[in-house]
């Protein structure tokens, strides 16, 4: 299956942008299992998609195929692959958006631990796995000008759970609350 390539001289500058950016992102959203077995290892950029009921309060555009879905998440790889499945579905130290996940589930009883930062316990690494598989959908576009289109697609289309490279008019403060109870989470105390 080969993904859709988007270059960033591609990306149209009229009012429709953020239509004709989401459909360049949107092929039909897939269950994490499922991409997993059809990333590539390229450059790229994906995005992460959820039902409107995971988290009610963050908005997000549609998708395309599924109206169904909201984004919740756009990042970029230099492997694809690696990113989504080593980082993102695996280990909440390589991840923000495991990490925002994780600060926003924590009421849920999500345990952390200091490492060298404030990480998952590994039964809880295990059961945000499977909550991401159960709840998010993905989606994704092979291309080399990745960090480019990752910082366009941010900046336009407001990814409730990106913080970075958003306007701050557009940053979520339940998400920015989530980060910093996670990371307050597990700390060590300080020496005075």
């Amino acid at each position: 299956m080969t993904t859709p390539r988007m270059r960033a001289d591609d990306l149209p500058a009229d009012q429709d942008w953020m239509a004709d950016a989401v459909r360049l992102l949107s092929g039909p959203p897939l269950d994490p299992g499922v991409a997993g077995k059809r990333l590539g290892r390229g450059s790229g950029v994906y995005a992460w998609w959820a039902a409107p009921t995971v988290f009610p309060h963050l908005p997000g555009p549609p998708n395309e195929h599924d109206p169904a879905l909201r984004l919740l998440y756009v990042g970029r790889a230099g492997n694809l692959r690696g990113r989504i499945l080593r980082n993102h579905l695996r280990r909440s130290g390589s991840s923000t958006l495991r990490r925002t996940l994780a600060g926003l589930l924590l009421s849920d009883g999500y345990r952390t631990t200091w490492t060298d930062r404030v990480v998952l316990i590994p039964e809880d690494e295990a059961r945000l796995t499977a909550w991401m598989h159960r709840h998010l959908r993905l989606t994704w576009a092979e291309d080399e000008d990745a960090e480019e289109i990752e910082a366009a697609l941010v900046r336009h289309l407001h990814p409730p759970l990106n913080v970075y490279g958003v306007r701050p008019e557009h940053v979520q403060p339940a998400v920015v609350a989530a980060k910093d109870a996670y990371d307050a989470s597990s700390r060590p105390a300080e020496v005075s």
